[in-house]
């Protein structure tokens, strides 16, 4: 069964907007292939099992708080090993570093 998840609007962050006007990067998520996706804030990790009709269906293999960068098992209502769809216009690229850390590294 798969729990129902209310995906964020991934924004900025789309893959699939991203690949929109050169689609040769885009590829279909296979296997194995671990996605990103933004729920309630948190960034979400699915190991994808199946690709049906635009959506992956896979199991949530990480939670992350992007402001502490903490692992968790749980938030709001999706723990890790749940099934779940993530339909492709939810995916989204990994929040880079936070502004200081990446004005740290070029100073570096």
């Amino acid at each position: 069964m798969h729990r129902h998840v209310e995906w964020d609007d991934p924004g900025t962050d789309s893959v699939l907007r991203h690949f929109e006007h050169d689609p040769t990067g885009y590829s279909e998520p296979g296997p194995g292939d671990i996605l990103s996706a933004r729920y309630r804030g948190r960034v979400v990790r699915i190991r994808v099992k199946a690709y049906v009709d635009a959506t992956s269906i896979g199991e949530v293999v990480a939670i992350i708080d992007p402001a502490s960068d903490e692992r968790q098992k749980a938030f709001g209502k999706l723990q890790r090993g749940d099934t779940v769809r993530l339909p492709d216009d939810k995916r989204a690229f990994e929040p880079g570093p936070p502004p200081d850390d990446a004005t740290r590294s070029e100073e570096s």
